[in-house]
């Protein structure tokens, strides 16, 4: 590590620090009017934000990224919209600091308070989606919360044209302009300093692959609520509806293989699978998806191209178009395969019996567990939270899709008439 880089890091934290005591008491209107900068920057700025992109697109394609992490990648205006109307949504949502929680008064006539107050400041570490400085950024201003943002080398050139945008927004704003602060190197070993400074950054949220999330937690000083790989399991169960289920399977496959609400392991009711497989995987085969079986799948599949399954592959987020199958008995055994393979992210059930569901939905350890629909909406838009910075596959402080309340700790605020003791 040079000798600068730890004190360029130290600087950038204690500047957030300092920024995030002016945050806390900041108003809704003036977080409000700092979105709405950014909001309108993006808008002004597609030139930019496409030419700056389109560097980091080169790059992948030279480095041999597939196309599902290249389309991680890229920012079309679709997506700018997108960013921008998030934004707006933000704005739309109420402002969670200084919420009441809690209060009642003890016998002795103090009066305490329970308060919803922002953590402070939050180091959020992220590779390819270059939307995650703008969501992020977001929310952590309308929670009142200083943001350092470390985003990965892939997407180097787009966030750092997003960072830009937020800066010129934070200086015509009421806010501090170091409310959000992207550090300015991919370097690893700025990393590994910005882990350790726990006197000014409060928490870390890790998003990317496993090997990052790992190294993360067992490498930071600060506290790490973990937004995990997402293993992510559709059970088609012998009573579902199973038009339906094709369209939910292949969707929540192939719509977007590479985001982490993508289902990569397919669970069907042995009762069901002679008829369910063949038109299943007849779609997702015309789709480019490659299929990895068990063996009681592959003697239903064998007029298809298929691949043998192991353990290995029901644990792997694949984040592509492949996808593992496995052939169960019993809502039982279905249950066992998710808790033994999911990564705890998210799970869903197809079925028309409402008991099996029910029990599907009680004893599936994960943050999120559907009836009857696609895993793909564990997403903060689709939860009304306007955004999510993660979704948390941890269960202290945050579980799922952690929106503005999630980026809040409490304080206790307590008011006596002289009391003492």
């Amino acid at each position: 590590m040079s000798e600068e880089l730890p004190q360029i890091i130290e600087t950038l934290a204690k500047r957030a620090r300092s920024a995030s005591l002016v945050l806390a008491s900041a108003s809704t209107k003036q977080k409000n009017e700092a979105l709405q900068h950014i909001a309108e920057g993006l808008e002004s700025n597609r030139k930019l934000l496409t030419i700056e992109n389109q560097k980091d697109l080169d790059a992948a394609k030279e480095n041999g990224l597939s196309e599902a992490m290249v389309d991680r990648l890229r920012l079309t205006h679709e997506r700018i919209d997108g960013m921008a109307k998030g934004l707006r949504e933000l704005i739309e949502l109420p402002d969670p600091v200084g919420v009441l929680i809690e209060e009642k008064e003890r016998p002795n006539g103090l009066k305490i308070k329970k308060v919803r107050v922002p953590i402070g400041v939050i180091g959020i570490i992220y590779e390819s989606r270059p939307n995650v400085t703008i969501d992020c950024a977001g929310l952590c201003l309308k929670s009142g919360n200083a943001s350092l943002l470390r985003g990965g080398k892939e997407a180097i050139h787009s966030n750092t044209a997003l960072a830009s945008i937020i800066m010129e927004a934070l200086k015509i704003s009421e806010l501090p302009n170091n409310s959000v602060q992207l550090v300015p190197t991919v370097d690893r070993a700025a990393l590994n300093h910005l882990l350790t400074l726990d006197q000014y950054i409060h928490c870390i949220i890790p998003r990317g692959g496993e090997s990052l999330i790992n190294f993360v937690a067992q490498n930071s000083r600060v506290p790490v609520i973990k937004h995990y790989k997402g293993v992510c399991n559709l059970f088609v169960e012998e009573e579902a509806d199973l038009a339906n289920a094709v369209e939910i399977a292949v969707s929540s496959k192939c719509g977007r293989p590479g985001v982490c609400n993508a289902i990569e392991n397919l669970i069907v009711s042995e009762k069901i699978a002679p008829e369910f497989l063949p038109l299943c995987a007849k779609e997702l085969i015309a789709k480019g998806c490659e299929l990895r079986v068990d063996a009681k799948a592959a003697t239903i599949l064998s007029d298809f191209s298929t691949k043998p399954a192991n353990e290995e592959d029901f644990a792997e987020e694949f984040l592509d178009l492949r996808l593992a199958i496995k052939v169960v008995e019993s809502v039982d055994e279905a249950i066992s395969f998710v808790n033994q393979f999911g990564s705890g992210h998210s799970e869903s059930i197809l079925t028309q019996n409402k008991s099996k569901a029910d029990q599907f939905l009680q004893e599936v350890d994960a943050s999120s567990v559907y009836w009857n629909a696609s895993t793909r909406y564990t997403d903060g838009f689709e939860f009304g939270l306007g955004a999510e910075i993660g979704i948390s596959t941890d269960r202290l402080h945050a579980r799922g899709p952690m929106g503005l309340d999630e980026l809040c700790t409490y304080k206790y605020n307590i008011i006596g008439t002289g009391q003492w003791k």
